[in-house]
């Protein structure tokens, strides 16, 4: 049976993103689809899916994506359309399931929303429950699983209150922040939904899945600042504006406007598993409670363990707030090979400076000695990975300091530096290097990523004042390291 080719919508969005290295890792053949290919072409497992891009909207679009599907994940919300999004996402789920049915799928597997349809909810929640009606309508069978908050990296939900609560020593919320809520592991969420390809018992029915635990909205972020050891108060009051808070949460955290409001909107009412039948029907599947998914998504603060969603745009430039960190990415292309790029790489710092601002570079350094004394070592003690190039013995190795970095990964495509700064955070710079062998003239991609992950509010005051000086160094850092690399490192 896993031989059969299974269709992942949203391909673009965080819960298809986990997904689908599940589906390849189980032997499943995976198609990919996306409103826009390009957004998932730099994704880890992009060369071992089928890319389509079609449009829920565009129904035109569906015939060519479903054609051959055995079955498809419909992971798709249009809650970043604001205002009217329901109805659309009523249209693109009918669309879809009709498609469907023509191109001959047997089975639809939906992730929605957790809420008692039978009592006023909010807007966002009715119309999860009306989409999963909706796919039904056409007669595939289809698997719902209703799920109230996710807790993992990355997550909207977790993103929400891991910034407010990193960001505010009294958080300000209204008092249905009393509502109950049963979160539920994103590792969990990948569980059920892979399990449904396989268990034809599931098909035509309905799953209400959660945690282990029942636990208020307010008692969420007060665990989330105990892992983190924040002192943190939470003052609730009779009344905010909606719109108001969303604004709030679009300006601190990665999650934009017209989300928030529909998903703070959903927080007035209780999300809690009233029925079972999900634990009856999938017994194997164990549950993980909030402070180990928590615990699990703050291990994953490292540029090696998160999702690089802010290089999905075709901008060569941006500024992102994703998974814990701040980031500022820069990108161009250069005309050298990859190892007169890395050549400069390796006189970055130490005796020769910083070739762009080095008195900066030099100020920022001597602060922090005059703040916090310490010895700067070379080498870690242990045995370093050096790489060779073709400019003579390595210059760079794991372990090395550069001034105020320690060297933590190095290749011949990728040089990663761990900031040693006293800082109310822990920051990183990368660099990464590809070539594409397809063009006629000698081009290399220069990646360069600065990461920031606060802690707690100087953690935030430190990035807000230092972002502009981040920003105008790195783009004349970046802009400097390609015009030396082309025209040779004399220059």
């Amino acid at each position: 049976m896993k031989d059969r080719l299974v269709l992942v919508t949203g391909a673009a969005g965080y819960i298809a993103s986990r997904l689908i290295p599940r589906l390849l890792a189980g032997g499943w053949k995976v198609r990919a689809m996306a409103r826009d290919v390009q957004s998932i072409n730099r994704r880890g497992w992009f060369q071992q899916v089928e890319a389509y891009a079609a449009d829920v909207t565009r129904a035109s679009t569906l015939p060519a994506a479903l054609n051959g599907v055995y079955a498809a994940y419909y992971l798709i919300h249009n809650m970043n359309l604001g205002r009217g999004y329901q109805v659309k996402e009523l249209e693109g789920a009918r669309a879809f399931a009709v498609a469907a049915r023509e191109a001959g799928v047997q089975h639809i597997i939906y992730l929605g929303g957790l809420a008692d349809p039978n009592t006023p909810i909010a807007p966002h929640l009715r119309s999860r429950i009306k989409t999963g009606r909706a796919l039904a309508e056409a007669g595939v069978p289809v698997t719902e699983f209703r799920t109230g908050a996710i807790i993992g990296s990355g997550s909207i939900s977790f993103e929400m209150i891991r910034f407010v609560t990193e960001l505010f020593p009294i958080l300000i919320g209204p008092v249905w922040l009393k509502n109950l809520s049963q979160p539920i592991a994103t590792e969990n969420v990948i569980d059920y939904l892979a399990a449904a390809l396989t268990r034809d018992a599931a098909r035509s029915r309905i799953f209400e899945i959660g945690g282990p635990q029942v636990s208020s909205y307010h008692e969420l972020m007060l665990r989330y600042a105990h892992l983190r050891k924040l002192n943190r108060r939470i003052l609730m009051v009779p009344y905010l504006p909606l719109a108001l808070m969303a604004w709030g949460v679009d300006l601190v955290t990665p999650v934009p406007r017209p989300i928030a409001y529909a998903l703070i909107g959903g927080l007035a009412n209780d999300s809690i598993v009233t029925d079972d039948s999900a634990r009856r029907e999938f017994p194997d599947i164990s549950l993980i409670g909030f402070d180990q998914a928590a615990v699990a998504a703050l291990d994953q603060l490292h540029p090696d363990r998160i999702e690089p969603v802010w290089r999905d745009s075709r901008r060569t430039t941006s500024s992102v707030k994703h998974e814990g960190f701040f980031i500022i990415h820069h990108e161009t292309t250069v005309a050298a090979t990859p190892e007169n790029i890395f050549a400069v790489l390796e006189t970055l710092g130490g005796e020769q400076g910083w070739p762009y601002a080095n008195w900066l570079w030099r100020l920022r350094g001597w602060l922090d000695r005059l703040v916090s004394p310490r010895k700067h070592d070379t080498r870690d003690g242990t045995a370093p990975a050096s790489i060779s190039t073709s400019h003579g013995d390595p210059k760079i190795s794991v372990g090395d300091s550069l001034d105020f970095y320690r060297v933590e990964t190095v290749s011949p495509d990728r040089l990663l530096l761990h900031s040693e700064l006293k800082v109310p955070g822990e920051g990183w710079m990368e660099w990464r290097l590809s070539t594409d062998t397809g063009t006629p003239t000698l081009h290399t991609e220069l990646i360069q990523t600065g990461y920031f992950a606060p802690r707690g509010v100087p953690g935030f005051i430190y990035w807000v004042i230092l972002y502009p000086f981040h920003s105008l160094v790195l783009r004349g850092l970046l802009k400097t390291i390609k015009g030396k690399a082309e025209r040779g490192l004399e220059a």
